[in-house]
C-alpha cells in the first residue's frame, strides 16, 4: 500500500513563488552572515525549521497509544512541501527561507524532497490505518511508523545541516520494507 503511495504520488515540487521578493531578499539569500542570523544554514541554504512540520506529527504518533483522542489532531496534519511550510509558518524569516531554498543546490533540494515524500507517505498511510484501528492496535502501529520515520528525519536533518551521511547499501530497500511491513497488518 505505501509502496504504491511512494512510487505513484506526484512529486512534491517547488511551487513558483509569485511574490517578487526583490533584490534584497535574493541578495540576503547569498549572504552567509544574514542566513546564519535567520537560522538558515549558510552552506546548504536550508532551515531545520521545516522539520518541525514532521516533528509535530511524530509527537502525536508517540502520544496516540496513551491518548487515542489525539488521532483526530493527527488526522488534521497535512503534508507540506518546504516552500508551503514556510509560506504558511510564523517563521520570522520565512521569505528569506524560501528564497534561500530556491538558491540551494538542486541535488540537495531533490534529496530533501525525496525524504519528505517518503515521510509524508508513511504519515498519511499511518494516519489512515490508525483511524480505522482499535485502540489496542495503536501502540504497535505507532512503533512501526516511528521506526521508519526517525531515521528519515535524522537523514533530513543531516542533509539540511550539511553533514549528510552516505546512503548505506540496501538502506532504501530496508526503509521501504519497514514501511511495507507496517501496512501488511
Amino acid at each position: 500500500m505505501v509502496a504504491a503511495l511512494v512510487t505513484t504520488s506526484p512529486p512534491m515540487s517547488v511551487r513558483p513563488i509569485t511574490k517578487n521578493f526583490g533584490f534584497s531578499a535574493a541578495h540576503d539569500a547569498m549572504d552567509p552572515v544574514r542566513l546564519a542570523e535567520a537560522n538558515i544554514n549558510p552552506a546548504t541554504r536550508l532551515a531545520t525549521d521545516y522539520l518541525n512540520h514532521f516533528n509535530e506529527a511524530i509527537m502525536m504518533l508517540e502520544l496516540a497509544p496513551q491518548m487515542p483522542d489525539c488521532i483526530a489532531d493527527l488526522a488534521a496534519w497535512r503534508p507540506l512541501s518546504y516552500c508551503e511550510h514556510f509560506a504558511a509558518s510564523n517563521f520570522k524569516e520565512r521569505e528569506l527561507a524560501i528564497v534561500a531554498y530556491q538558491a540551494a543546490d538542486p541535488a540537495r533540494r531533490g534529496r530533501l524532497e525525496e525524504l519528505s515524500m517518503i515521510m509524508n507517505a508513511v504519515l498519511v498511510a499511518t494516519i489512515g490505518v490508525m483511524r480505522q484501528s482499535p485502540d489496542s492496535a495503536l501502540g504497535p502501529l505507532s512503533e512501526e511508523a516511528l521506526f521508519g520515520l526517525r531515521p528519515l528525519l535524522a537523514r533530513a536533518g543531516a542533509l539540511i545541516n550539511g553533514v549528510e551521511a552516505p546512503v548505506e547499501r540496501g538502506e532504501a530497500d530496508s526503509t521501504q520494507a519497514a514501511v511495507d511491513a507496517l501496512f501488511e497488518r
